[in-house]
Order: C-alpha cells, then sequence, then structure tokens
C-alpha cells in the first residue's frame, strides 16, 4: 500500500527576484505536475511578503517523490536559487496523512 505524502512550507529569496522566481518555479510546476504520482504541486507567492513563496506538494507515495527528487527539471530549478538570492527555506514532509474535506 502507497503513503500519500505531503510537503509543505516557505521559501524566501530576495524581493528583488520575484519576477524571476515566479518564472523558474512555473517551469518547475508545469513539468512536476506531469509527473506519475504528483497529485498537487503548488508555489504561491505571499501577498503581503514579496520575497516569500509558499510550497503545497501532494504524492501517491514516497516513490514518486523520490523520483520528482531525481528528475532533470529538479535539479534544473535548485541550481537557480543561488541567482534567485534564496535566503532561507523551511519545508516539511508528512507521511501517511489521512484527510478529511473541509469544505
Amino acid at each position: 500500500m502507497s503513503t500519500l505524502i505531503l510537503v509543505t512550507g516557505v521559501i524566501n529569496l530576495d524581493p528583488t527576484k520575484h519576477d524571476d522566481a515566479v518564472a523558474a518555479m512555473g517551469v518547475c510546476m508545469e513539468a512536476t505536475r506531469q509527473e506519475d504520482g504528483c497529485e498537487r504541486y503548488t508555489f504561491s507567492a505571499d501577498l503581503s511578503d514579496p520575497g516569500c513563496f509558499h510550497v503545497s506538494e501532494q504524492w501517491a507515495s514516497a516513490e514518486a517523490m523520490d523520483t520528482h527528487m531525481a528528475s532533470a527539471h529538479m535539479a534544473t530549478f535548485l541550481g537557480q536559487m543561488g541567482a534567485l538570492g534564496v535566503t532561507g527555506a523551511s519545508l516539511t514532509k508528512w507521511d501517511g496523512a489521512t484527510s478529511s474535506k473541509l469544505m
């Protein structure tokens, strides 16, 4: 049986690089959403902090997430982080989450 994986968190970067970050994250999101086992993958800009992006991922299994982390587009994205002036990141992986609909 596969275990649902959730990832949540934030990436903080140089606010003057906001538009470059949106472009890089958009390319990564588009490619990732085509991967087997990707159920949700979103970067969201914080409306009150232009240097903060929220991360939300949902994977069907740990294997699907591992495949994603080894993908060429993820390597490209991670390679772009330095040029975006990343000042910090805090991501949490949740294994075996049980969902219930709120709305």
